[in-house]
């Protein structure tokens, strides 16, 4: 069975909306009501959902496996971290390991800690740490008396 698909375009649908009803009545098949005659049967319309087809935007996934990327990089370079607390404490070390919910943190001159993920504020790598300047007093400018 052959189905011969048609479209109209915008200005039969621009037409129609600017026709008088008794106009559309006719153009789609309808008698009049006042006139004699039997009306035209309507073909069955199709619902809008299966005429068209809506792509419904797929949502982002839930895990993008960046994290997992970037420990499983500084895991095998043993490049030395360091986690920032939530209450501000610094903890240094290389990542050994990883989970979903902790590391374990590699020390050199103190004992290995698991870390809870929740209680991290942020990473960094060692090697970033910007050094904090300290403050040199400078001396008071001396008016010239001459």
């Amino acid at each position: 069975m052959n189905r011969k698909l048609i479209r109209t375009t915008l200005a039969d649908v621009k037409a129609r909306r600017e026709a008088p009803p008794q106009q559309r009545d006719r153009a789609n098949g309808n008698m009049p009501r006042g006139g004699g005659g039997m009306p035209q049967q309507r073909p069955p319309q199709q619902s809008s959902s299966s005429s068209i087809q809506v792509r419904k935007r797929q949502p982002p996934p839930a895990e993008t496996h960046a994290e997992i990327y970037y420990y499983k990089k500084q895991i095998d370079a043993h490049t030395q971290m360091v986690l920032v607390l939530q209450d501000g404490e610094e903890i240094e070390g290389t990542i050994e390991w990883y989970d979903r919910g902790a590391l374990k943190i590699n020390r050199r001159s103190a004992p290995n800690l698991l870390v809870l993920k929740r209680n991290i504020k942020y990473i960094y790598k060692a090697e970033e740490r910007v050094p904090q300047l300290s403050r040199v007093e400078e001396p008071a400018p001396q008016s010239a008396e001459s």
